[in-house]
């Protein structure tokens, strides 16, 4: 009988302010896998590479459940490079929380639930990644999924604007323009939006901004 495998490696479970995406300043759980095949140059969670603690999922599940908060966020690191994140999502949901999961969009993403938000990254050429970006995840996307550019110039930006265009987003989901932190000014990026009349959600990373990027916020 083939063994059934119930753990995640785990870098960090907290409870804080959703920082970005639709729900941001939302009350959420965090549950951040460590592992990441990327290394986008400005990576803010490098810690979560490698270490963590395996835990097997009613413990995760349990933990949670201290937290008293119906809002759940799985990241990472790369959430998707440990295969029992779809089993821990789907228990999530099955449990009655409002589940998302943030990923770099260079991992298949068809086996995660449909009841689950995907956050999905589009990697930019500044960030060192762009040629991890798995197309074939685009029309997997949901009206209720998001996709986030993360811009580091005004390069990056034009870039975005093609891909937009050229793969259709606007008609399969919402999209999210956020600045690089500390490489990309943020009125800069807000200026050429507002001039170019551009239909997307333009988002700064909450807890940056209260918590100074600390690990645990």
């Amino acid at each position: 009988m083939k063994k059934t495998h119930t753990k995640l490696r785990i870098t960090e479970i907290f409870h804080s302010l959703q920082g970005e995406s639709l729900t941001v300043g939302l009350p959420t759980v965090f549950v951040r896998l460590t592992g990441c095949p990327l290394r986008c140059q400005y990576c803010d969670t490098a810690y979560a590479f490698s270490g963590g603690d395996w835990m097997e999922i009613a413990a995760i599940l349990e933990k949670i459940a201290s937290y008293r908060c119906k809002q759940i966020c799985i990241s990472g690191g790369e959430p998707l490079a440990q295969p029992n994140c779809i089993p821990l999502l789907r228990q999530l949901c099955d449990a009655g929380y409002t589940v998302s999961i943030e990923t770099s969009g260079a991992l298949p993403i068809t086996d995660i639930d449909t009841r689950v938000t995907i956050i999905m990254d589009i990697k930019t050429p500044d960030s060192k990644e762009s040629d991890k970006n798995l197309l074939e995840n685009i029309p997997e996307l949901k009206r209720s999924d998001q996709i986030k550019f993360v811009l580091c110039s005004e390069k990056d930006y034009h870039w975005a604007c093609t891909f937009i265009a050229t793969h259709k987003l606007r008609e399969k989901t919402h999209i999210l323009f956020s600045p690089s932190w500390h490489e990309l000014k943020p009125a800069d990026l807000a200026n050429w939006i507002i001039r170019d009349r551009l239909p997307v959600r333009f988002q700064l990373q909450l807890h940056k901004i209260l918590w100074d990027d600390k690990p645990g916020h």
